[in-house]
């Protein structure tokens, strides 16, 4: 038992990128063909989703524990070498990845997953995509994350088929992979006048340039600025989300509701952090952009919602505006704010989850209007549905109290004294209420405006398997109320973690490093000071080390 800890201990922070890739691999050999196929491919899946749920809620009380756990690939030392980074902020979005992809999968396996092949496998690598992003200590791996759940993400997106899924999909690849080229031109601008891509190096060198090459790292970190805020959907930025969103398949559409929450990572990693208040000339570059932007975005996904005419495309519009409050959160650059938005993120994320799920049930069961927001037949299990409908609006308007009343509150509470606080005022409760009737008038359709004289619909789609995905994902908002005070401790202690650049270099570059980083600076011809340019030492032999 002591030797299974000890490999724990060692290993753990590299495990939620092998898990879900070497299952992937194991699920391409076997195949789905055949009814019994797809029955062990369901069930490799939801194993291996499981045991990453149970690594992530490990990773979550080590992180906890104290400093961040490095992983140094091949003994290489950062920031020479590959590091993977797990903190505080890094195994709670490992957790909410997991927390949305277990329930999502189970929902998927009850019959969706046949509609195409390898969707078990794909599922996977998306999942190692969206891990990898949420450990890797450096920007360059993070494109590489990028890339590797965005290609998951191009065959989910038209996973089933149909001609508008091909549409839509192909503006998705298109739009990606010109965001894509653009964060190649930021990292290639950072490294030729930093010298580095680590995270926690960055943080301590972009301090020390000055002069005509500040300007070039504040162009090259306004440029990552719109490649992380195309990934998470920021005004005007937003517009390719709702129409790829709404025309996935349920499952897919409620984990792509954690894809966006990658961009609001990234732009927390390095425009909150690289960028942030001690970063020199290029101290707070996306500050003049960021807040008003999020503002614009909220109000962008209320109006979108409030005009749709499907349940699918008011959900993605809400995922735009959720996407926009939680950014108003971290453009206020204070650590209240930053334990507000990150409380409001969890929440977020969950709900909309559940109502991309929730919104395939009630279409199933009201013949060909489907999610048309236009009287119909009546639903076989109008109280079910109804009370889902009503418990997810709730937690997405902000009513108490429901977790996303308690991260608006906080939120609000961390913005007095701002100077745009009256904006933040106004958005964050006038977004709330319009969010509350959006969704009225989309329940109010669909389950009291019924055709007269017609019969209710058959219960299609309501199997247990379905409806406990659906009510899995809505309980976890639930238990975000109940155990509101320890969560919002934790995220209060990220937040604190994410502003000590200091600490968070010492634990990845050592003492040593992180005091070379800030007296030696980097200069273009390759040389720098000292120890700073010499080539790092050969890796010792053995497996790599964590340190703490």
């Amino acid at each position: 038992m002591s030797g299974l800890q000890d490999l724990w201990q060692l290993h753990a922070p590299i495990l939620p990128v092998l898990l879900p890739s070497l299952t992937a691999i194991v699920l391409l050999l076997l195949g789905d063909q055949g009814e019994g196929g797809l029955r062990w491919s369901r069930r490799w899946s939801l194993a291996s989703v499981v045991l990453g749920l149970a690594l992530s809620v490990g990773l979550v009380g080590a992180a906890g524990a104290g400093e961040p756990i490095v992983y140094r690939l091949g003994e290489w030392p950062a920031p020479y070498g590959i590091v993977l980074v797990v903190d505080r902020l890094g195994a709670m979005m490992l957790l909410l990845t997991s927390l949305v992809a277990l329930p999502v999968l189970f929902y998927a396996s009850g019959g969706w997953d046949a509609h195409g092949r390898h969707f078990h496998a794909i599922f996977q690598f998306q999942l190692m995509g969206l891990n990898g992003a949420f450990v890797t200590g450096d920007l360059f791996n993070l494109f590489v994350f990028f890339e590797v759940l965005l290609i998951a993400s191009y065959v989910l997106a038209v996973h089933g088929q149909g001609a508008r899924r091909l549409q839509v999909g192909l503006h998705y690849v298109v739009l990606n992979l010109v965001a894509s080229a653009l964060f190649l031109v930021g990292i290639a601008l950072l490294y030729a006048k930093t010298g580095t891509l680590n995270l926690a190096d960055l943080a301590l060198r972009i301090p020390l340039v000055a002069g005509p090459d500040a300007a070039i790292v504040q162009a090259a970190g306004l440029i990552l600025l719109v490649v992380f805020g195309f990934k998470a959907a920021l005004a005007p930025l937003s517009m390719w989300l709702p129409a790829t969103y709404a025309a996935a398949a349920a499952p897919v559409a409620a984990l792509f509701a954690i894809m966006t929450k990658v961009g609001v990572y990234a732009i927390v990693r390095v425009h909150g952090v690289a960028f942030g208040p001690d970063a020199g000339a290029s101290a707070l570059a996306a500050q003049p952009f960021l807040l008003p932007l999020a503002l614009l975005t909220s109000l962008v996904g209320v109006a979108g919602a409030l005009a749709a005419r499907t349940l699918e495309r008011l959900v993605a519009w809400l995922t735009v505006a959720s996407v926009g409050t939680v950014l108003v959160a971290f453009g206020l650059y204070a650590t209240p704010a930053w334990s507000a938005g990150l409380y409001y993120l969890a929440n977020s994320t969950l709900v909309v989850a559940g109502l991309f799920l929730l919104g395939e049930l009630v279409a199933a069961q009201r013949g060909d209007a489907a999610d048309r927001l236009v009287p119909a037949s009546p639903v076989a299990q109008p109280v079910l549905l109804g009370l889902m409908m009503l418990l997810a609006a709730a937690s997405a308007a902000g009513l108490p109290p429901l977790p996303g009343f308690i991260g608006k509150v906080m939120l609000l509470q961390s913005a007095q004294g701002h100077g745009w606080q009256v904006a933040v005022f106004a958005v964050v409760l006038g977004v709330g209420f319009l969010t509350l009737v959006g969704l009225a008038r989309a329940g109010s359709v669909l389950f009291w405006h019924v055709e007269d004289g017609r019969p209710a619909a058959a219960p299609s789609g309501a199997s247990p398997k379905l409806v406990g995905a659906t009510l899995g994902l809505l309980a976890v908002t639930v238990g975000m109320s109940v155990l509101a005070a320890p969560i919002q401790r934790y995220t209060e202690a990220a937040a604190r973690q994410l502003q000590d650049r200091e600490a968070y270099a010492r634990a990845v570059l050592g003492p040593q490093g992180a005091a070379t980083s800030t007296t030696r600076p980097y200069r273009f011809d390759g040389r720098a000071g000292g120890a700073a340019g010499a080539a790092p030492a050969a890796p010792a032999a053995g497996a790599s080390e964590v340190a703490r």
